[in-house]
């Protein structure tokens, strides 16, 4: 099928809560299905503030069999896990310790190591050995949680920078830049080959982020989300009602 003109679902939730509590639900579901379907998912996290209520729900959704899942980071800080910017921290308070998540089934970016090009390879190996691939051998999230900085930049793909276009690899580092931090994340072809993406949004300020990403044409290298016209699974945008005034 071709993906090239993938606009994805747009569900307007309302507010921020309205956000979280749809996102919560229909990740729960997709796991659901996945571990119906398979035995088993596997599920990426985002950090940033947005996402938190709706891991804090998440915890708490029924039926959810942790045991079976296998959770992983799309992006992280090159801080300690401990640290206020660590986005393992975030999700270790809000959902893992919340919804008892055994512990070898959490699988975090070791980024606060010496040498970030090695923890690249290291979390690329990983995610070759935990996460299913598909009919391209590409490793498939059955979710992966997203969300788009006001600057279009998705995961830690920032706009005007070489990891955008990386193809072959599936982790890279990303060396501090003008207003980030050095990290780790996920790259191009992880994103386009994963089964289910659901970003949340939330504010006006990402209008105009989301109107590039959704226009007919568009540089991604300048707008790093509309990666994700070319993806291959399901694309879901769970946006509040002031993101949702963006022109589609």
């Amino acid at each position: 099928m071709t993906t090239e003109a993938n606009k994805g679902q747009l569900v307007d939730a309302g507010d921020a809560r309205g956000v979280a509590r749809v996102a919560s639900e229909h990740i729960a579901n997709a796991l659901r299905h996945a571990i119906a379907q398979t035995g088993s998912a596997t599920l990426a996290l985002s950090g940033g503030n947005t996402p938190r209520e709706a891991y804090a729900l998440l915890a708490h959704e029924p039926g959810l069999d942790w045991s079976r899942m296998r959770i992983f980071w799309v992006d992280e800080r090159a801080v300690p896990p401990t640290d206020e910017r660590s986005n393992y921290r975030w999700a270790k308070a809000t959902l893992l310790e919340a919804a008892s998540v055994p512990p070898e089934r959490v699988h975090r970016m070791r980024a606060e190591g010496p040498d970030l090009d090695v923890a690249a390879r290291d979390y690329e190996a990983l995610l070759r050995q935990g996460v299913a691939p598909d009919a391209d051998r590409v490793p498939s999230f059955d979710v992966a949680v997203m969300g788009i900085g006001d600057d279009g930049h998705t995961a830690s793909l920032f706009p005007g920078e070489s990891t955008v276009s990386v193809v072959d690899r599936l982790v890279v580092a990303v060396p501090a830049g003008a207003g980030h931090e050095a990290r780790l994340t996920i790259t191009r072809p992880v994103i386009e080959h994963a089964r289910r993406l659901v970003f949340l949004v939330v504010g006006t300020a990402k209008c105009p982020a989301l109107e590039r990403v959704w226009a007919d044409d568009g540089d991604v290298r300048q707008t790093p989300a509309r990666l994700t016209r070319m993806c291959r699974g399901t694309l879901e945008w769970v946006v509040d009602s002031a993101a949702a005034k963006a022109r589609r």
